[in-house]
């Protein structure tokens, strides 16, 4: 009786251990990446897109209207190697060990690795997150907030927005994507 007891609470106690580690959520992650030393964040509401023309279909307009906002988070390399390596190894878990996140694609832009992931239904997409990282550049993760959002419509969408450069401050850019 007294192994059944002592091995009874060993397990009880490795799986209490496991239940405590503690896993980052890329909400968690966004949040507290803004207070961080170093970082790049911007939040980017839907108001700040526009369509190119009238002429834009439809569906395209209601593709747009499911978008509820856009945030971006980056880490240049250049601000310090070592918090570099742990921002991306941050992102790769939590996008590894995560079963809401499902791989859309994978592709290597010059010296610098990007990786697409959305959550939802392939036909109703809820998320949509680019994640890319490369030692020149730097870190960084977009992530496109939604609501019932068709992937075939959110690249047409891409193809007519234009950027109104008033409301933007590009300048916040430079750190990311200046070498």
């Amino acid at each position: 009786m007294k192994k059944y007891t002592k091995g009874s609470l060993l397990l009880l106690l490795v799986l209490l251990g496991f239940s405590c580690q503690k896993k980052i959520s890329l909400q968690q992650y966004l949040v507290e990446s803004q207070e961080k030393n170093g970082f790049v964040t911007i939040d980017i509401p839907t108001s700040f897109l526009q369509l190119k023309s009238e002429d834009v279909p439809d569906q395209v307009k209601a593709t747009l209207k499911s978008i509820h906002k856009i945030n971006i988070v980056a880490f240049p390399a250049k601000e310090n190697q070592e918090v570099f390596e742990v921002e991306k190894q941050t992102l790769k878990s939590i996008f590894a060990e995560n079963e809401k996140y499902k791989s859309l694609m994978s592709m290597k832009v010059k010296d610098m690795n990007m990786h697409f992931y959305y959550s939802g239904k392939t036909s109703s997409i809820d998320e949509v997150i680019a994640f890319g990282y490369g030692n020149e550049i730097g870190v960084g993760v977009a992530r496109l907030l939604g609501e019932n959002m068709n992937p075939t419509n959110i690249i047409a969408m891409i193809n007519n927005l234009k950027i109104d450069s008033n409301s933007l401050n590009l300048k916040q850019f430079n750190a990311v994507f200046s070498k």
